[in-house]
């Protein structure tokens, strides 16, 4: 039977295994929750109303707009569902150039839209569990209208707590940007290096 001093000694081994393995998890890697969810919409509500207050040209906040994007938003995830099959035969080439287009298309696109807000502030209310992702709703207050609801969709299957999708009073993101752009590409003729080089200027 082991004594002690070796059943302490596995212990402890057993312990810095594990504390090993947790050290080298990816950032993210806990499960996404209620509270991370809100955390991240949080951040990310705070850095529209500081773009939309901020004074700057359009040009200079559209650029702020894609950093924003690119920080917590899963671009890769929605630039790759919008394109629906057309994703599934392009090369790695085609889609990292595809991504990187898409990004600045969406940035400037949703930009706009958001700066619309100028003069106005979006609240953070609430996020609730939806199958393998949580909603969570703000909402926006502009001047001379009536409040609406913004809804962000949050998923941590990146790696991390990222927005994959929003609705904008009603108005899905990713369904109506599929349908866009499955009707840019059928314009090309479903050629994707033309639409990466058109995304750049949309």
């Amino acid at each position: 039977m082991p004594n002690d001093s070796a059943l302490s000694r596995r212990d402890f081994a057993l312990a810095l295994t594990g504390g090993l393995a947790l050290a080298v998890l990816p950032h993210g890697a806990a499960a996404l929750t209620e509270d991370s969810a809100k955390a991240l919409v949080d951040k990310t509500v705070a850095s529209i109303n500081d773009i939309i207050n901020s004074g700057k040209s359009e040009s200079a906040m559209l650029v702020d707009f894609e950093k924003l994007f690119a920080r917590y938003a899963d671009v890769a995830a929605i630039a790759r569902s919008v394109l629906g099959t057309a994703a599934r035969s392009a090369s790695d080439g085609q889609m990292s150039a595809y991504t990187k287009a898409f990004q600045g298309y969406i940035s400037r696109k949703y930009g706009r839209r958001f700066r619309e807000f100028i003069g106005g502030r979006i609240e953070v209310a609430e996020a609730k569990a939806v199958k393998s992702f949580y909603e969570v709703i703000s909402t926006a207050y502009l001047q001379g209208e009536a409040p609406f609801e913004v809804r962000w969709h949050v998923s941590d299957k990146s790696g991390k707590d990222l927005f994959f999708n929003i609705i904008i009073e009603g108005v899905n993101m990713l369904a109506s940007e599929r349908t866009e752009m499955g009707a840019l590409l059928d314009q090309r003729g479903g050629d994707l290096d033309t639409l990466i080089a058109d995304l750049k200027s949309l």
